[in-house]
């Protein structure tokens, strides 16, 4: 398996980048990293893996058009190289608008697909279960065709990456009820009841997300944005608080001791970092879109997501999804 990656562009500089893919090295030897940034931050790296020089970094406001200019940046060279060299996958934790432009423009869509979408999993109050979540920021607009095809593509990962025979998939919307809704959810529960999509449940609401029930949801990709910038938002502020609260005094401390294995096992379960990154679907190889303010236990994370994907064939599995699509 090999795998590009742009260690250029996120918030944390290359450093970050570096000690993950040592670490992800280190217990997945069969995998052949190719890494792309400026030589001479990526020294520790070349006694591992092969380093491409590419110092120049694609800017967060960065357009197609101007991503696909910058021939030497370290994200359009390890897009590029993935298509010439027939490499599995490619990560990223720069912009990313640039990054799915580059993807979309230079690895292209899989014949059907509408719109690509970025797709990632949240953490539930149930341990150790998760729930797929798409379009969580490809798009700013989508249509209800759209939306159904997420479905498919969403069925397929979750299947893929959890085995899940007859995963419940749900619409986000404002209310449970099916006349809830924007006019474009309300179209899309529409046609997915009338595609008779296997496993649809119907509406959920935001609040009852992370509580288990739901397998996958579907939503805009503005709506699934802001939902997943809003719970990693809350996750952090309650973490914070915990702590402030349990270094109060000496009383809160010595209860702390009592309560930490709860308290850890709490903080495992809704670490969002230990997802890592969010997979580009709908595109012609694996990429994954890492946080942009990644450390190196997040940017390993979406190295393993990204491994894990190209085990799993997603992208073969999306194809055969797209085809059952369409024959309704």
């Amino acid at each position: 398996m090999k795998i590009a990656i742009d260690a250029m562009g996120g918030d944390n500089g290359s450093k970050p980048i570096v000690e993950a893919i040592k670490e992800f090295l280190k217990d997945n030897k069969d995998v052949e990293i190719i890494v792309f940034g400026k030589e001479v931050e990526l020294q520790e790296l070349t006694s591992l893996c092969r380093v491409v020089n590419a110092p120049d970094i694609v800017p967060m406001e960065a357009g197609a058009l101007e991503v696909l200019r910058m021939k030497n940046s370290s994200m359009c060279k390890a897009v590029s190289t993935m298509k010439e060299e027939g490499f599995d996958a490619v990560v990223s934790a720069g912009s990313t608008g640039g990054f799915l432009s580059a993807a979309t423009l230079i690895l292209k869509t899989v014949p059907g697909v509408k719109r690509s979408c970025l797709v990632t999993c949240f953490p539930t109050k149930i341990k150790g279960k998760k729930v797929t979540v798409l379009d969580v920021g490809a798009n700013n607009e989508n249509n209800a065709e759209e939306l159904v095809q997420f479905a498919y593509m969403g069925k397929a990962y979750n299947q893929a990456l959890f085995a899940t025979k007859e995963p419940k998939t749900y619409l986000l919307s404002n209310g449970a009820e099916e006349h809830k809704g924007s006019p474009l959810v309300k179209e899309a529960h529409k046609l997915l009841k009338e595609k008779n999509f296997e496993g649809f449940q119907g509406n959920m609401e935001a609040r009852d997300v992370l509580n288990g029930d739901a397998d996958i949801i579907v939503a805009d990709g503005f709506s699934g944005n802001v939902m997943l910038k809003g719970m990693e938002g809350i996750a952090k502020m309650m973490s914070g608080m915990i702590k402030k609260n349990f270094k109060k005094n000496l009383w809160t401390k010595l209860g702390y001791l009592h309560v930490r294995k709860g308290f850890k096992d709490m903080s495992e379960t809704m670490d969002y970092k230990s997802t890592g990154g969010a997979m580009l679907l709908g595109i012609n190889g694996v990429v994954v879109k890492a946080h942009g303010n990644s450390d190196a236990y997040s940017f390993k994370s979406a190295l393993k997501v990204a491994k894990q994907m190209v085990d799993f064939d997603v992208v073969n599995k999306i194809r055969e999804s797209l085809k059952d699509e369409q024959r309704l």
